[in-house]
């Protein structure tokens, strides 16, 4: 038996990758699951962009190898969303990546900045894809807290009395995943002068901003952002089209440029065809937010009526694809987790996946039709 490399001594199979076999396994002995676990749309991307990928098919460019920065009239779609909907300036040659979902970048910007050894800030809780990949860089995650207390945000007084001589990259998430925290003006000048401060390059991982969200931000529109921050931005939840991996990098030239490097070796350009359809979907007018928040207010209110039912108590004022919900005194989160899936079929995702500050929570997705969740609501 050849032997693995040492790194994945450090890493864990992906949970959802893990769990979504078990929930297979027990779907194909005639359980009825019901999967809120997981954040992946339900909902149809628009026809504009499935007209778009169908009729590139027939393009005389469409199966070739495309650029490795993207079409350019793919970055101008993304410098004019971020114009339209942030009211922030990019310059579509020079400050636009797209990338095949924002999930690689979390890769290629790590494999752009990190050394052996070097050390990276990562929310707890939040996305457990910073903790891996800083891991399989072999470079070190050194967790930084996020309670409820807080908001969900960071406290700069204690991360101020940290020793930060090693870190490089600090992640940051808002809105956040999996809380549904919105982030004030305030965070976002702290965060960009506490980078400036110490060296960091800070990462908004940005997904989020437009689902029952009334006021989309992006960390780029505040002083002085371009000069220490990027910003991870994706189609998946705004668009539904998870399927399709496309995301998008955004910020200064130089670290662009630096990521490029990574990404260039990685792939061989993003498939035509999508990159037609993402295109399409960025031009999407106000009524489509307007629709696909519409479904998901509804969805939102009958996953309230299931926590409570299940005895948990929720933010109403969280936004985002998930409810976050806290669990009563003494209960752990994945013994609650697995005897809902045991007692009613029903999948929800354990807060502890999130990072151990997620204990006593759990996430409800809203990914699941509404005739769905009634059934779940009926079950318990």
């Amino acid at each position: 038996m050849i032997k693995v490399a040492n790194r994945l001594k450090s890493v864990e199979e992906y949970y959802f990758s893990k769990k979504l076999r078990e929930v297979a396994f027990l779907i194909s002995q005639g359980k009825p699951i019901i999967n809120l676990g997981i954040g992946s749309p339900d909902l149809a991307p628009s026809n504009s962009s499935i007209n778009a990928l169908s009729d590139s098919l027939k393009d005389s460019n469409a199966h070739k190898y495309q650029s490795y920065q993207g079409l350019p009239e793919l970055r101008k779609a993304i410098a004019g969303f971020y114009k339209q909907h942030y009211s922030v300036n990019l310059s579509a040659k020079t400050e636009v990546l797209p990338l095949m979902g924002s999930k690689e970048g979390i890769m290629h910007i790590s494999m752009a900045f990190l050394n052996k050894g070097d050390e990276v800030l990562v929310p707890n809780p939040g996305y457990p894809t910073y903790a891996a990949v800083t891991k399989l860089l072999e470079a070190k995650p050194v967790l930084y807290d996020l309670t409820e207390k807080n908001n969900w945000e960071p406290d700069f007084v204690a991360l101020e009395r940290m020793d930060l001589k090693k870190v490089k990259i600090m992640w940051i998430n808002y809105p956040h995943m999996p809380t549904g925290a919105k982030a004030t003006n305030k965070f976002y000048d702290d965060v960009i002068a506490f980078g400036k401060r110490h060296n960091i390059l800070i990462v908004n991982d940005n997904p989020y901003s437009f689902v029952l969200n009334d006021r989309p931000i992006s960390i780029m529109r505040y002083r002085n952002a371009k000069d220490v921050c990027l910003e991870l931005n994706s189609l998946s939840k705004t668009f539904n089209m998870a399927g399709w991996r496309v995301g998008m990098l955004v910020g200064n030239y130089d670290y662009l440029t630096a990521v490029l490097k990574v990404k260039s070796n990685m792939d061989s350009g993003m498939f035509y065809g999508i990159q037609k359809g993402a295109v399409e979907a960025l031009k999407s007018s106000d009524m489509w937010f307007l629709s696909l928040n519409s479904v998901y207010q509804e969805r939102r209110k009958l996953i309230w009526k299931l926590a409570t039912a299940l005895n948990c108590t929720y933010d109403k004022y969280a936004i985002g694809l998930f409810v976050w919900a806290k669990l009563p005194p003494h209960i752990k989160s994945e013994e609650f987790t697995d005897l809902v899936l045991k007692e009613h079929s029903i999948f929800i995702a354990p807060g502890t996946v999130f990072g151990s500050n997620g204990e006593g929570y759990v996430r409800f997705s809203l990914c699941a039709s509404e005739s769905t969740i009634n059934e779940a609501i009926a079950r318990v």
